[in-house]
């Protein structure tokens, strides 16, 4: 492992260039700049705040709790996948509560269309003219509920908004506000009712995690604190969207070594030839794991990048990319195994490099 007392030589020995361009433009208000300004000191000031409420909602899951802000600093979107009932739900609303943002929350059914989730244009008869109803995706964090029940005509709704954060209705293009996130929930494919998502929507989010049953001590903490009422109906924003933006933009900054970064993009190429998948990681998945890393490594107090952090976020940011053979399905072989074999293999890049 690379971190500890080789970590410091993964350090750039020059501070980064300053990125002055941002998304939207430059009507962001004085809290963007101050949580900028602040660097790695305000981004973990804030970034405590708002694990801090999340967890007071989801208790015993904090490795779960730091991915989902990772993604969040690391301008991605997140799969939220498990069995009914273990809170899949609830981290998403809980994440979506502590940021003063909009925020709008789609059940998917069967019968729901692609223009219920990004809007559609109406005849006005007054102004004698059609004019645009914005949907639900028009919104700083959308809250997907059970996504994989929805037909795949309308799944492919998010496309373009998950990746050019802009949705295009009859010939018009609509830029969406940052920070934009979808959250999305699902049930395992093998349940009644599902669709699995096509390939090209499941890489669209930057990472995958799984909930996962309580331990004994946090089940029987949660029926205490869940006895009288939900905590989610008590849970107030502790940052404001400005502030994520901030956030976000020193994230942008954190130093990524070449050895570091060819380290990321050699994993993500291994996935490619590796004789139990027929299909591998794509470039984007090499761009969103190097993302997550910054976010990750900041979150650990830290202006730079070290192997650990794409080791440790290998699997949630590309397991779900990636589709088994025939034969490895046969063998029980699942995708996580597969990256998790390939993390413990790959030689992990000197220091010195």
């Amino acid at each position: 492992m690379a971190v500890g007392t080789h970590g410091e030589s993964f350090m750039e020995t020059d501070p980064p260039a300053s990125h002055s361009a941002r998304r939207g433009g430059g009507g962001h208000d004085g809290a963007e700049r101050d949580a900028a300004g602040h660097g790695l000191d305000g981004l973990a000031q804030v970034a405590n705040k708002i694990r801090d409420a999340v967890e007071s909602v989801i208790e015993g899951k904090p490795a779960v709790v730091r991915l989902a802000l990772t993604v969040l600093l690391a301008e991605g979107h997140l799969l939220i996948e498990d069995v009914p009932g273990v809170g899949k739900t609830m981290l998403a609303k809980a994440l979506a509560r502590s940021i003063d943002c909009s925020v709008r929350r789609v059940q998917f059914t069967p019968d729901l269309l692609p223009s219920d989730i990004t809007g559609v244009s109406a005849y006005n008869q007054e102004l004698r003219e059609f004019e645009f109803k914005p949907g639900p995706v028009f919104a700083n964090i959308v809250v997907g509920d059970e996504i994989n029940r929805a037909s795949p005509k309308t799944q492919s709704a998010l496309l373009e908004c998950m990746e050019e954060r802009q949705v295009t209705v009859d010939g018009t293009t609509y830029v969406l506000e940052p920070p934009f996130m979808v959250i999305s929930t699902q049930n395992p494919v093998e349940m009644e009712g599902t669709y699995p998502l096509p390939e090209a929507q499941r890489d669209r989010f930057t990472a995958r995690i799984s909930m996962g049953y309580p331990d004994p001590a946090a089940e029987m903490e949660m029926l205490d604190t869940h006895g009288e009422a939900s905590p989610l109906d008590r849970l107030t924003p502790v940052a404001h969207a400005a502030d994520v933006r901030g956030l976000i933009d020193v994230v942008r900054r954190q130093h990524v070594s070449q050895a570091v970064r060819q380290y990321a993009i050699d994993l993500v190429s291994a996935t490619r030839r590796h004789p139990e998948l027929r299909l591998g990681a794509s470039p984007r998945a090499t761009l969103h794991l190097v993302r997550a890393a910054r976010a990750y490594a900041a979150l650990d107090d830290r202006d730079y990048v070290v192997p650990d952090d794409v080791q440790d976020l290998a699997v949630p940011v590309l397991a779900h990319r990636l589709l088994p053979t025939a034969e490895a399905q046969v063998e029980r072989r699942r995708p996580e195994q597969v990256v998790a074999d390939l993390v413990k293999r790959l030689p992990v890049p000197s220091p010195g490099r």
